[in-house]
């Protein structure tokens, strides 16, 4: 994971102030600084003069309470790592575009996230998968009921593509950090050539699924030795990639669930159907998504 400020994104809400306090906990223990940002939010499509009034409202009361969203937000992390070096932003820009542009340096980006539909991001635009789509560092969606880290498990989708070995590495380092388990989850729910659907008994299935282990072990093995302190485990499920993140985080009680993505922006991702956007829409704790290495 590159150095760098963890960022996170605050408007004023709840989960906003829980992400929060959630980036300021991994921010002290990753020994780095903690910056809280307010921006307007992003405008997407105005579909009717009505709705387009609406959003000019709520940036009206935005603007108006930035300081005050600001003032809350920086106490509330204070209040519980006071040695923690806080900067805060506001400014009148997008902010998917703000975060995009700090996720330039940015070790982690933050951002209060509730579930994400594929439609409406399509419709009204998703700050969340705007920012997971075209950061340049790790992305998480922050939601459910621990507003801190803890020493749960970390989840880790791994198929061998670049992207899933930066997320590899990520979730290795995060926990490290909290001292928790790692659980590397390979899928292998591949689509097979018409002939093997058609005659399933040529297919050498034990042989498929030796070569899924080997692979899958092979990566872990290779970070693990970066980081030993970690009691790493690797699973191999016959079913979809985010299907069986989920079910291994929901088993074992995970903390956070990581995960590559190839998005390149919010239409490609909402039609392709991907691992990360499943898991923005499905998943009740916090999601990271990690692009490959630059």
């Amino acid at each position: 994971m590159r150095s760098g400020a963890i960022v996170v994104g605050v408007d004023g809400s709840d989960g906003a102030l829980s992400a929060a306090r959630w980036a300021a906990a991994v921010a002290a223990r990753f020994e780095t600084s903690l910056h809280i940002v307010h921006a307007l939010p992003t405008i997407g499509h105005n579909v009717t003069d009505t709705v387009a009034a609406m959003r000019a409202a709520v940036m009206s009361y935005q603007r108006d309470s930035a300081e005050t969203i600001l003032s809350g937000a920086e106490q509330a992390v204070r209040s519980q790592h006071p040695e923690l070096e806080v900067t805060t932003l506001s400014t009148d820009s997008p902010v998917a575009d703000v975060l995009v542009q700090l996720s330039k340096t940015a070790r982690m980006v933050v951002v209060g996230n509730q579930e994400v539909s594929a439609a409406g991001a399509l419709l009204l635009g998703s700050t969340t998968l705007a920012v997971t789509t075209r950061a340049t560092c790790p992305v998480v969606a922050w939601r459910g009921p621990n507003v801190v880290p803890t020493d749960q498990p970390v989840v880790v989708g791994v198929d061998g593509t670049p992207s899933s070995i930066a997320a590899l590495e990520t979730a290795f380092e995060f926990a490290e950090r909290f001292n928790s388990k790692l659980q590397a989850v390979r899928s292998w729910s591949v689509p097979l050539p018409a002939v093997a659907a058609r005659m399933p008994f040529l297919v050498d299935w034990d042989a498929l699924e030796t070569a899924e282990w080997a692979q899958v072990t092979d990566d872990v093995d290779r970070y693990n030795q970066r980081f030993p302190r970690v009691s790493a485990s690797c699973y191999v499920e016959r079913s979809k990639p985010a299907v069986a993140l989920m079910d291994r985080s929901k088993a074992d009680g995970a903390q956070l669930l990581v995960v590559g993505s190839y998005g390149k922006n919010v239409l490609a991702s909402a039609i392709l159907g991907s691992t990360a956007l499943n898991l923005l829409q499905h998943a009740t704790i916090p999601v990271m998504v990690c692009r490959p290495h630059q």
